[in-house]
C-alpha cells in the first residue's frame, strides 16, 4: 500500500468516531464565551491545546474565577492518560524520527489512539503505519477546529445549547472506544474496576479521581494477567 492510500484509510476509518465530536466540540465552542473568551482565544484554544475534556475542565475552572495554576494542574491530571496511550503505541512509532514522533503526539487524542492501535495490532507499523496515523488524526484536529468554528459562530444564537444533552454523543463514542478493546478477563476487570473507582472518587479535587481510577485499573489488570499461565483456556 502506498502512503496516500494509508493516509485516507486512517481518515475513512476515523468518521465514526468524527461524528460523536460533532456536537461536543460545539458545545464547547459555544460555552467558551460564556467563560470569558473570546473568538480567538476560543479557536485558539482547540487549535494549540487540542484535548475536548480538558477544554471543558479549563473554560469551566476559568469561569469560576479559579487561578491558571489550578487550571493547568487539573488539566495536566486529566491529560496524563496520554501518557499510557503513548506508552501502548511506543513500539510502533519508536522508529520514526522526532519530526514524526513529536506532531504525532500532539495530534494523539482518545480517538485516534482506538482506531490506530487497532491497526498496528492487525498489521504491524508496517512502512506507511504513520501515514495511517497521521490520517486519522487530522481528520480528528481538522474536525475538532471546525466544530469550535461552528460553536462560535452560532451557538450563541441558540438558547442554552448546553443544557441540551448533546454531550451524550461523547460519553456514547468513549463507550464505543472501551468496550471493543476488552477481549479478556483482565481487561474487563480492569475497566470495572476503575469504572467503580472513579464513580467513588467523583467529588476529589482536581480530578484526581481519575487517576485514582487509572491507577487501581491497572493494578487489577497487571495482576491478573501475571495470573493468566494458570487459567489459560478459561473463557472470557
Amino acid at each position: 500500500m502506498s502512503r496516500y492510500h494509508e493516509f485516507a484509510q486512517g481518515a475513512r476509518d476515523m468518521l465514526p468516531m468524527l461524528l460523536g465530536a460533532i456536537p461536543f466540540g460545539i458545545i464547547f465552542g459555544s460555552l467558551a464565551g460564556a467563560a470569558g473568551l473570546d473568538v480567538w482565544q476560543t479557536l485558539g484554544m482547540s487549535a494549540l491545546v487540542f484535548a475536548g475534556s480538558a477544554q471543558f475542565i479549563a473554560i469551566s475552572l476559568l469561569g469560576a474565577g479559579a487561578g491558571i495554576a489550578v487550571v493547568l494542574l487539573t488539566t495536566l491530571v486529566v491529560n496524563l492518560r496520554h501518557a499510557l496511550y503513548s506508552a501502548s503505541l511506543q513500539p510502533y512509532v519508536r522508529h520514526l524520527p522526532k519530526r514524526w514522533r513529536m506532531p504525532l503526539a500532539f495530534w494523539l487524542t482518545d480517538e485516534a489512539y482506538a482506531v490506530v492501535v487497532q491497526r498496528y495490532v492487525a498489521k504491524g507499523a508496517g512502512s506507511y503505519g504513520h501515514w495511517y496515523f497521521l490520517g486519522a488524526a487530522l481528520a480528528m484536529y481538522g474536525n475538532w477546529q471546525l466544530c469550535t468554528l461552528a460553536g462560535v459562530l452560532f451557538g450563541q444564537a441558540v438558547p442554552n445549547i448546553g443544557a441540551w444533552g448533546l454531550d451524550f454523543a461523547m460519553l456514547a463514542t468513549f463507550i464505543g472506544i472501551v468496550v471493543p478493546m476488552l477481549r479478556n478477563r483482565p481487561q474487563v476487570a480492569a475497566a470495572l474496576v476503575a469504572a467503580a473507582v472513579a464513580l467513588a472518587c467523583h467529588g476529589w479535587p482536581y480530578k484526581l479521581g481519575l487517576m485514582a481510577a487509572a491507577a487501581s485499573g491497572i493494578i487489577v489488570g497487571v495482576w491478573l494477567e501475571r495470573r493468566r499461565p494458570l487459567a489459560l483456556g478459561e473463557p472470557v
